[in-house]
């Protein structure tokens, strides 16, 4: 199969011209976050970034698309626990009793972004958080690689907690994909 050229306003493929009702279908696989920007860009919806295990992570992979200006209102990385209190909004006595890797904070901060990212009293369409526990080591008795990830909107809040294998940097990229995957689902 030959590649589509253009011939002045017209695109020719296999010598016939095209017209509206024809299909293309683009060779290369789109990564995960090109499919997030697209279909927020899509529906017009923006989206905020809560990290605090990614650090930073799942918003680099989506400010990498090029257009994510359109719709990524930015990201928080909350790492520490009064971060993740006073700029998100998760109850101080919820984080005090049972620590940061829980379902409940990371529902808490995918809804908070959306408040803390808003512009001109809009709040983000879309929130999105990480939470859990890297390793080395566990400081709260979790196995390492206990993850939870929430995505926000203004149909509700989804939480799904997940158990990845490997090192440091193997389940900070697991929960990456993870995330994108689950903001797809929401979107």
């Amino acid at each position: 199969m030959r590649a589509p050229r253009t011939d002045g306003a017209d695109t020719v493929f296999d010598e016939e011209p095209l017209d509206g009702a024809t299909t293309i279908v683009r060779r290369g696989r789109r990564t995960d976050a090109e499919r997030v920007i697209e279909r927020l860009g899509e529906l017009g919806w923006s989206v905020g970034v809560a990290e605090s295990l990614t650090g930073g992570l799942l918003t680099a992979a989506l400010v990498e698309v090029p257009g994510a200006s359109a719709c990524v209102r930015g990201g928080v990385i909350a790492y520490d626990s009064a971060i993740k209190h006073s700029l998100l909004g998760v109850d101080a006595d919820f984080l005090a009793e049972h620590g940061a890797v829980q379902p409940k904070v990371a529902r808490q901060m995918a809804d908070g972004v959306r408040d803390a990212l808003a512009i001109g009293g809009g709040r983000a369409d879309v929130g999105v958080s990480t939470t859990g526990i890297a390793g080395p080591a566990s400081p709260d008795g979790q196995p390492v690689g206990t993850v939870h990830i929430a995505v926000s909107t203004a149909l509700g809040t989804r939480v799904e907690s997940a158990l990845f294998e490997g090192g440091r940097a193997e389940i900070r990229e697991q929960t990456v994909r993870r995330a994108l995957w689950l903001l797809l689902e929401a979107l």
